[in-house]
């Protein structure tokens, strides 16, 4: 059965993680992974998920930025929350001592190893992310992070076809903003 229990829990370790972070768009940084959580369980939903399976991936949704963007470290999650989120979380993080330009190719590559669960996670997140660009983006930067998305899309299309679909439909809409 879905855990109530399991997403707060996760939920109030993205909050203290993620305290006084903003969005590009001045909101709390928790609108950001709730928004992330939302989309895995509509497709936890329409996927027919196995409990276990969608309060992984839940949980992971809500924590995925955590080790990227806060002072927290991979053994704060699995003293919390087990090796299973541990690692899904890990995967979902950007190796910082990498290069830029590897570091989306890493982070895919360590994505694949783990089920298909945390792989929605990142289509979940980049729906989310593929919103209005910021005011301050030009036009190259726009192109990027569209070829990102895409490059994300053929990585992981097959990991759960409904996210799929909407990060397809996302990337489609995002190309109005393209000069």
């Amino acid at each position: 059965m879905f855990s109530q229990e399991e997403y707060l829990k996760a939920l109030r370790f993205a909050a203290k993680a993620h305290k006084d972070q903003k969005t590009p768009y001045g909101l709390p940084y928790l609108t950001h992974v709730a928004s992330v959580a939302m989309e895995v369980i509509h497709a936890s939903i329409e996927s027919k998920l196995d409990d276990d399976k969608a309060n992984k991936a839940i949980s992971c949704a809500l924590l995925h930025d955590v080790l990227e963007d806060t002072s927290f470290t991979f053994d704060d999650i699995f003293d919390e929350f087990g090796l299973d989120i541990a690692e899904g979380v890990e995967a979902l993080s950007k190796n910082s001592d990498l290069p830029k330009k590897e570091q989306m190719q890493d982070s895919l590559n360590r994505i694949l190893e783990q089920p298909y669960e945390i792989q929605l996670v990142k289509l979940a997140d980049r729906i989310t992310n593929l919103q209005k660009p910021s005011e301050h983006w030009d036009n190259e930067k726009k192109k990027a992070y569209l070829k990102e998305a895409k490059f994300i899309l053929s990585c992981l299309k097959n990991s759960n076809l409904y996210l799929s679909a909407r990060l397809e439909k996302k990337i489609e809409d995002y190309n109005q903003y393209i000069d």
